[in-house]
């Protein structure tokens, strides 16, 4: 008989595991059941729910317990779960609103650029030159702006005129004739804060400083700068056939082979009007590369930097602040920019700009300029800033090579004065050369800050804070002069008598130090002399009872000098009168200052007292200044034949030209704030200018000439 060991032990071993897979399998099973019923379940509690807010989104406490029962859940999950699926939907359609606002405005954009680029090709059909108007929606915009401003000197002028006629003027005249009003017995109450001086509707004094730029605008923005950056740094590494010599502005740009490297799809050629000036200069300044970006990324302190050049500086809005560190690296703003000639016959020219900033590589910097079509800046000067700027390079001694392109494109909507046409053309005026001397003269008297105190010769200057203080009140001093003899735009002054027969321009505004009414008159005559011939005979103590008639033909003594320059005839002196009939308290703090641009003799009566705060190095923002002198400038002939009537030699480091001299008074008519001006204060001060220029030109027939240059 045959035995099997473990046999039945074995087949009972088989026979329980087969059990106990069995049931784990069946356990298995169960539970996948349980799961599809969990899950068809809540589908249909889904379903249900979904049905119920397409039906009715906004379930009361009734409708939530009914679906609570039906559905075996809590009311206060019904109630969580409507509040989740309304805030689902509303983030669905709102992305689906900003999609399709996306494609809308990308659409719309895209068409925008297509327009553009389709008008800068369009041509008239009558004449082939460009099409007057380049945007009608924009033309449309500056004539409501205009409007507006007609309206408002509509309103003015029947104000005015009411006070005489006893009447307004009708707002509805359908006709309107020019209209002279005499400055007989202006009552200056108008002038101190009504309608004639609403100074926001000025070009540029309306735009904000805090305006906003868009977030789709500074792409846009930092395209153009880094384009202008490229085109300037080409312009200033490139010399010919870029740039030739030109007698008088440096360096001149040769526009055909400009045309070719930088093709431009403009017709600007076909307007007669239109002119181009591009110029590039260079010299060492005594500054370093990192004081003077400093300086030119500062709104306030360019205006600062270049008194004579800058009439209105402002930043309407910082696109990028630069990279950390605070060095500017990067940094683009958009400014509104005024700039000007020392003389009423010149018009200003405004430009609303990118200023981009960079670093070049260790120790070089460029700073570029270029004009940016904003719609809310009207211009009253039609000019257009190409990439423009100056290229900053460190020099071991702590100075800096700067390197200058001024390229403007102007539309003449009124011929240059004779006098100024030269000037103007060559780009004397507005040219890379006198943006370059006059950064040179300046940093120059900067520096000269630093410099001990000098001894006096009669007054003490007691420290170096004190000479300070005494160097920022001069420059207030010229400052202020430079603004009041301009024709600028952005000043708080409203014209009482425009160029008369001799040329003079006459304007009042209310000045709180000193404290009134202030009346400025201005004018620019021609003499054969030299620049440096006028300026010697201007400057000089012993000269001066010659021509100053408010000195009563007294002699006058130098009693404090600071050098502010290398050349000797920059310097700021005190002055005080010699006769004894005179009170000692006032003396005379006078500026003077030249360079191969030009010359400046500007003076104001300071009492003593007030002298005091500044030498001891105090606060002089509240010291009353009313400034006057005389700017002098080349008149950009240089064939003029200056050895006439006293003239200058050729040596003068001028070539022999003649001289425009710009000469401007500042008289204070009354402390009272209801005074009057009357055409006796128009003559005073007309009176006071003819006197002076007569004056001038006898003195210099018997002055000799200039045997310095600069």
């Amino acid at each position: 008989m045959s035995f099997v060991v473990g046999g039945s032990g074995s087949g009972g071993g088989d026979g329980g595991d087969g059990d106990g897979g069995g049931r784990q399998r069946h356990d298995a099973s169960e539970t996948d059941r349980k799961k599809k019923r969990y899950h068809r379940h809540t589908a249909q509690q889904i379903q249900r729910l979904e049905s119920s807010f397409r039906e009715c989104p906004h379930p009361d406490d009734k409708q939530r317990n009914l679906l609570s029962k039906e559905l075996g859940l809590a009311p206060r999950q019904i109630k969580f779960w409507f509040q989740n699926r309304r805030t689902q939907l509303k983030a669905q359609h709102e992305r689906a609103d900003n999609s399709a606002l996306k494609a809308e405005n990308d659409k719309i954009r895209c068409e925008n650029i297509a327009i553009r680029e389709a008008l800068k090709h369009a041509i008239c059909p009558n004449c082939g030159g460009p099409p007057v108007s380049e945007d009608p929606y924009l033309d449309e915009q500056k004539l409501r702006m205009e409007n507006a401003h007609l309206r408002e000197e509509l309103e003015r002028m029947s104000t005015v005129a009411s006070k005489y006629m006893g009447r307004p003027i009708s707002s509805h005249i359908s006709t309107l004739h020019p209209m002279h009003i005499s400055p007989l017995d202006l009552s200056m109450t108008s002038l101190a804060g009504g309608p004639s001086l609403d100074f926001d509707l000025l070009p540029g004094s309306s735009m904000s400083s805090n305006f906003a730029v868009s977030d789709m605008d500074k792409p846009i923005m930092n395209d153009i700068a880094l384009t202008a950056m490229q085109e300037l740094l080409r312009l200033v590494h490139t010399n010919e056939p870029l740039w030739s010599g030109s007698d008088g502005c440096g360096e001149v740009l040769n526009l055909g082979s400009y045309e070719n490297v930088f093709p431009r799809s403009s017709n600007r050629g076909k307007n007669h009007n239109v002119r181009i000036e591009a110029s590039r200069s260079s010299g060492i300044v005594f500054m370093n590369a990192m004081s003077l970006v400093d300086m030119f990324m500062d709104s306030a302190k360019w205006a600062e930097l270049f008194p004579s050049i800058v009439a209105a500086s402002k930043t309407l809005a910082v696109v990028s602040s630069g990279m950390g560190g605070g060095t500017h690296e990067g940094a683009l703003h958009l400014m509104y920019e005024e700039m000007e000639v020392l003389s009423p016959l010149v018009a200003t020219r405004e430009f609303c700009e990118l200023r981009y900033c960079q670093q070049i590589e260790q120790g070089s910097w460029i700073v570029v300029n270029v004009s940016y079509h904003l719609p809310q800046f009207v211009s009253h000067s039609h000019s257009y800033r190409f990439p423009s700027g100056c290229l900053i390079q460190d020099m071991p001694n702590g100075y800096s090579k700067v390197t200058w392109v001024e390229h403007t494109e102007t539309e003449e909507k009124e011929p240059v004065n004779e006098m100024y046409r030269e000037m103007v053309h060559k780009g004397i005026a507005f040219g890379a050369e006198r943006w370059v001397t006059t950064l040179q003269r300046m940093c120059e008297r900067y520096a000269s800050l630093l410099a001990p105190a000098a001894s006096s010769l009669v007054l003490v200057i007691p420290s170096p804070e004190g000479k300070r203080s005494m160097m920022r009140l001069a420059h207030r001093m010229v400052s202020n002069y430079c603004i009041s003899v301009s024709r600028s735009n952005n000043t708080r002054s409203t014209v009482v008598a425009e160029l008369n027969e001799v040329g003079v321009r006459v304007t009042a505004h209310k000045s709180p130090e000193p404290n009134g009414t202030i009346l400025s008159a201005a004018t620019t005559f021609w003499l054969p002399n030299s620049p440096q011939n006028v300026f010697n005979f201007l400057k000089d103590e012993r000269t001066r009872p010659q021509w100053d008639v408010l000195s009563n033909s007294n002699a006058v003594q130098e009693v404090a000098h600071i050098a502010n320059g290398s050349h000797p005839g920059c310097c700021i002196s005190v002055l005080r009168a010699s006769s004894a009939s005179q009170s000692n308290n006032m003396l005379i703090l006078q500026e003077t200052s030249i360079d191969s641009s030009g010359a400046l003799v500007v003076y104001s009566p300071v009492d003593l007292s007030a002298l005091n705060i500044a030498m001891n190095g105090d606060d002089t923002s509240y010291i009353p200044i009313l400034s006057s002198g005389f700017a002098i400038s080349p008149d950009g002939n240089r064939n003029s034949p200056s050895a006439e009537q006293g003239g200058a030699s050729s040596s003068s480091g001028y070539g022999g030209g003649g001289s425009l001299i710009t000469v401007g008074f500042q008289i204070t008519v009354s402390n009272l704030p209801s005074a009057k001006l009357n055409m006796e204060s128009v003559e005073t001060v007309n009176n006071l200018i003819g006197t002076t220029v007569h004056q001038i030109k006898t003195g210099l027939n018997n002055f000799p000439s200039a045997s310095t240059t600069v």
